[in-house]
C-alpha cells in the first residue's frame, strides 16, 4: 500500500460505490485530503455476488484492501457454459499456475472492505449527500446549495450520473435489450450434482440464462437472465414454474428461489471524454458494460487506482486528467466491446449456439482476447 507525504490537494468524489471508494482510499494513501459523498443514507448494497479477477485482486492488494476482502472468498476451479441439454459447450480452467485467477465474494463484502481502507487513510465519507453537478473549475455541487471547491472532482455516481451529465460528457447510452433478475440464497447441496457444486457455471435455454455463483461456504449468487421483452421471466418474485420449465435440470435450485431481487437491463455508455477541466468521470458513470466478462467492477478498480496515481503530484491537473483517459481507455473499451459481443449470443437458436460455442471454446486466440483484461496489470499495482 502506498502511503506518501501529505501534498495539501483535495479532492471531491461523488459515489461511494467500487470506483469512488477505490479513487478515495488511492488518493489519501498519497496524502491528498478527500472526502466521498453518498447520496444514500447508508453504505449497504444491494444483496448479489461479484467475480474479482487478477487485475481487480492486484488493486484490492495495492490499496490494502485485499486481505479483508478476500476472507471467506469462493475460489472456483474452472467455469463452464452449458447448452439446453445441461451439456457443456465451453471450459475454462481458472486459479491455475500462470493463469487467471477468480475469486466470487458478496458485493457488500467488497464495499466494506474499500470503506475500511478509506477510513484507515483518513477519508471522510457523508452519506445523505448528493451531488447534483460539477464546474470543470473544479466544484462539486450538491443538493443543498452548496459548492464543494477541490483540485480534483471525481463523478463516480453510477449510469445516472448526475455529475457526468452536467458536464455534457455522454457520447451514448444504449439499452442492450437484456437484463437480469439478481439474488442471493443460501447454498444447498441438492441444488446441483456434487462435481459440478463448486464450479461457476452458466447455463442456456433459448433466450434465457441462468447464472450460478457460489460466494461463500454458505452463499450463492444467481442470476437469471432474459430479454428485455420477456415480461414473464423478468417479474420479481422470479416466476418459479417458469424457471423451471425452461431449465428442468435445475428444479431444486429454483425451487428454492425466495422473493427477493431486482431486475437491472444491461446498458453500454461511452462518453465524448472521461473528464472536463478538474472533474473525472469513472466507474459506470464513464463506461457501463453488460457483465459477460465480470469486469464491470474489475475496470473501476483499475481506473480508480490510475487515476490516483496520474495525479498524485501533478502540476496540471487538466492535461493529467486527459492522459490518464488515454492511458486506461483502450484496455477499458476493449472490455466493454467484447463483453457486449459476447452478449450477441443470448439471442441465437440453441443448436447454432451450441455447435458455435463447443468449437470457438477450443481456440487459444479467442481465449486470450476474452482473459486480456483478467490478465493485465494495472497501473500502480505488484503481481499477487
Amino acid at each position: 500500500m502506498v502511503q506518501q507525504s501529505g501534498s495539501g490537494r483535495r479532492a471531491e468524489i461523488a459515489g461511494a460505490g467500487i470506483g469512488g471508494l477505490t479513487v478515495a482510499a488511492a488518493l489519501a494513501q498519497r496524502g491528498w485530503s478527500v472526502t466521498v459523498h453518498e447520496r444514500a443514507p447508508n453504505l449497504r448494497t444491494f444483496g448479489a455476488g461479484i467475480y474479482i479477477w487478477s487485475n481487480g485482486l492486484r488493486v484490492l492488494k495495492a490499496i490494502g484492501a485485499y486481505d479483508q476482502a478476500t476472507i471467506g472468498a469462493h475460489i472456483g476451479p474452472v467455469f463452464h457454459t452449458r447448452d439446453h441439454h445441461d451439456t457443456t459447450m465451453e471450459e475454462i480452467p481458472i486459479n491455475r499456475p500462470g493463469g487467471a485467477r477468480l475469486i466470487t465474494i458478496l458485493r457488500e463484502t467488497l464495499i466494506n472492505a474499500l470503506v475500511d481502507a478509506c477510513r484507515r487513510s483518513g477519508v471522510d465519507i457523508l452519506t445523505n449527500s448528493e451531488a447534483v453537478g460539477a464546474t470543470p473549475e473544479g466544484e462539486l455541487l450538491l443538493a443543498d446549495g452548496s459548492k464543494r471547491p477541490a483540485d480534483l472532482v471525481v463523478g463516480a455516481d453510477g449510469v445516472n450520473s448526475q455529475v457526468r451529465d452536467s458536464l455534457d460528457l455522454m457520447m451514448y447510452r444504449k439499452s442492450l435489450g437484456y437484463g437480469a433478475i439478481r439474488m442471493l440464497i443460501a447454498r444447498d447441496d441438492g441444488d446441483v450434482c456434487a462435481g459440478d457444486r463448486d464450479r461457476y457455471i452458466e447455463y442456456f435455454t433459448g433466450t434465457r440464462r441462468i447464472l450460478y455463483t457460489p460466494a461463500s461456504a454458505t452463499d450463492l449468487y444467481v442470476a437469471l437472465c432474459c430479454a428485455s421483452d420477456d415480461k414473464q421471466a423478468l417479474q420479481v418474485p422470479a416466476d418459479r414454474a417458469l424457471w423451471t420449465q425452461s431449465f428442468p435440470h435445475l428444479a431444486p435450485l429454483v425451487a428454492r428461489f425466495g422473493d427477493a431481487g431486482r431486475w437491472d437491463e444491461f446498458e453500454v455508455i461511452k462518453l465524448k471524454a472521461w473528464s472536463k477541466g478538474r472533474v473525472a468521470i469513472l466507474g459506470d458513470a464513464a463506461h457501463a458494460m453488460p457483465p459477460y466478462l465480470g469486469q464491470g467492477g474489475g475496470c473501476a478498480l483499475m481506473n480508480g487506482i490510475g487515476l490516483a496515481a496520474a495525479v498524485a503530484d501533478a502540476p496540471d491537473v487538466a492535461q493529467t486528467l486527459r492522459d490518464w483517459e488515454a492511458r486506461e481507455r483502450p484496455m477499458t473499451e476493449h472490455t466493454q466491446d467484447t463483453a457486449e459481443r459476447l452478449g450477441d449470443m443470448n439471442f441465437w437458436p440453441d443448436d447454432v449456439r451450441s455447435q458455435v460455442l463447443k468449437i470457438t471454446g477450443q481456440c487459444r486466440e479467442i481465449a486470450m482476447e476474452r482473459m486480456k483484461t483478467a490478465l493485465h496489470a494495472p497501473t500502480a499495482t505488484q503481481a499477487l
